[in-house]
């Protein structure tokens, strides 16, 4: 049985309570999609990722975001920001919602989806949650006693250490919370929590039954 589930047509009792729908919004306040859907884990109920549907901007129309990358929106009531362009997305690989049934496909997504992240335009600060977008002479690489050396210096590798995830391994480490997010994230954290079983054994049903029809 895969790791990792959706809550895909899963209606919690109370509406107020769920946030898909709400709004995505990345630098210089891009809207870049809504929240369509979460990719938890199903022995804890915490969620890994949000799916974002971007209406039809990005050819593959959505893509995702690790939780503890958002952060409750400034400006816009109930919604939520990343520091992310509609560029920087466009370079994340496609997102694939069927990777998901098998943890092999989903490891080898998660692997790619980590590469971006460290190899792209896309960096994290050292000890905190903020993405930032190094100049060219920041990149690692590109110092100029590291181009005469050929090799990047340990001052050029610190500076841009991921927060979430971990260049040197093969696995991608994302923390275990996305804590902080604000009250309306942490009260759908707990009800996914509470009730991740009836919803792991709904969506059981539902692909036995889709099974059936397919056989």
């Amino acid at each position: 049985m895969a790791q990792h589930g959706m809550l895909r047509d899963y209606r919690f009792t109370d509406a107020a309570d769920d946030i898909r729908g709400s709004k995505l919004y990345g630098l210089n306040d891009e809207k870049l999609g809504k929240i369509d859907d979460v990719i938890f884990d199903h022995s804890s109920g915490t969620i890994r990722y949000v799916v974002v549907d971007t209406g039809g901007w990005l050819s593959t129309k959505k893509f995702v975001v690790p939780a503890e990358r958002l952060r409750a929106s400034a400006t816009h009531k109930d919604d939520f920001a990343v520091d992310l362009s509609k560029k920087q997305v466009e370079d994340f690989p496609p997102y694939n919602e069927t990777d998901l049934e098998s943890d092999e496909l989903w490891a080898d997504y998660e692997g790619k989806y980590r590469a971006k992240w460290d190899m792209g335009p896309v960096m994290h600060r050292e000890g905190t949650d903020r993405n930032i977008t190094p100049t060219t002479q920041q990149m690692p690489g590109n110092s100029a006693s590291a181009r005469v050396a050929g090799t990047a210096g340990a001052e050029d590798t610190g500076a841009f250490e991921q927060g979430g995830f971990a260049a040197s391994t093969d696995t991608v480490e994302i923390s275990q919370s996305a804590n902080g997010i604000g009250p309306r994230w942490d009260t759908f954290q707990d009800r996914l929590r509470e009730r991740r079983k009836e919803e792991i054994n709904t969506g059981t049903e539902r692909d036995a039954e889709r099974f059936r029809k397919a056989s």
